[in-house]
C-alpha cells in the first residue's frame, strides 16, 4: 500500500479507486509521488484507502472529517477530489424497479455525489488550505440525453452538473480564486458498470443492444488508462464541463 507521504507536492483522492475508471485515474496521476487516497466499500492493496459506502449515510462524516483534518496539515501545492464511485444501480422502469432498491440507488448515485461535494469544499474552507483545490465530478452524456430505464442515473448526472454550475458562480462571488471545480463527461469507458448495464435485459433498457455491440466490434470505446490520461491531460481547467464524446453511438 502506498505510505502516506505527508511530504508529497499533491494530494489526491479518488471515490471507487478499486476499479474502473477510478482505478484508470489512480495509476495515472500526472502529478510525481502524489499521495493518492482511495474511498471506496473496498480496499486497493496499492493505495491508502477509507471506508466509503455511497448508500450508507452514516459513511459520509467519516469522508467530510478526513478531508478537513487532512487539509488541516497539509503543506503540498494541490489537493484534489474526484468524485467518480457510483453503485450499480437497479437499471430498469420508474414503477417496476423494487422501491427500497430504487431509494438506494437515488441515495448512492444521486445525494451522495452532492454531498461529497459540498464535503469537499467546506473541508477546503474550514481548514484555511490556501493551494490550489480542485473538484472534479464524474458525469455522463445521460446528463442531456432521457435515456429509457434510466431515471436515476439520467437526473442524478443531470443534477450533478448543474450543481457544478451553480458551485462555480458562488465560488465566483466569494473571489476563491484558489479552487476550480468542474464536471467530466468521459465518454464510451469499458468498466464493469458498463459491462452490468449492457447485460440488462433489452425490455428494460433498449440502448442495451447497441452496447453489445459496440462493445463487440471496439468502435469509439475506451479502456480506462486511456480515458485517464485524457481527463488528466485537461486538468485543471476555467470550464464547468469537460465532454470526451458520446457514451454509446447511435446507429444512423
Amino acid at each position: 500500500m502506498q505510505s502516506a507521504d505527508c511530504s508529497s507536492s499533491s494530494l489526491v483522492w479518488i471515490s471507487g479507486a478499486t476499479e474502473g475508471i477510478g482505478l484508470g485515474l489512480a495509476r495515472n496521476i500526472p502529478y510525481p509521488n502524489a499521495r493518492i487516497v482511495n474511498l471506496s466499500r473496498r480496499e486497493h492493496p496499492d493505495y491508502e484507502s477509507h471506508y466509503l459506502d455511497l448508500a450508507d449515510q452514516t459513511s459520509w462524516p467519516g469522508i467530510a472529517a478526513l478531508f478537513t483534518q487532512t487539509l488541516r496539515t497539509f503543506r503540498g501545492e494541490r489537493a484534489i477530489f474526484i468524485q467518480n464511485a457510483h453503485l450499480k444501480g437497479m437499471t430498469g422502469f420508474a414503477g417496476e424497479v423494487p422501491s427500497d432498491d430504487y431509494e438506494r440507488d437515488i441515495i448512492a448515485n444521486v445525494a451522495a455525489p452532492l454531498r461529497l461535494g459540498e464535503m469537499f469544499l467546506h473541508a477546503v474552507r474550514e481548514s484555511g488550505f490556501a493551494g490550489e483545490a480542485g473538484l472534479v465530478m464524474m458525469s455522463s452524456s445521460s446528463a442531456r440525453s432521457p435515456t429509457v430505464g434510466q431515471t436515476v442515473y439520467c437526473a442524478g448526472k443531470a443534477a450533478l452538473e448543474m450543481w457544478v454550475r451553480v458551485a462555480r458562480r458562488e465560488l465566483a462571488l466569494r473571489e476563491r480564486r484558489n479552487i476550480w471545480v468542474t464536471a467530466v463527461r468521459p465518454g464510451f469507458v469499458d468498466t464493469s458498470l458498463t459491462r452490468h448495464i449492457a447485460t440488462m435485459a433489452d425490455s428494460d433498457y433498449p440502448l442495451a443492444p447497441q452496447m453489445r455491440k459496440q462493445m463487440a466490434s471496439g468502435v469509439g470505446i475506451m479502456d480506462i488508462d486511456t480515458a485517464a490520461r485524457q481527463i488528466w491531460a485537461a486538468l485543471p481547467t476555467d470550464q464547468s464541463l469537460l465532454l470526451f464524446g458520446e457514451q454509446v453511438r447511435q446507429e444512423v
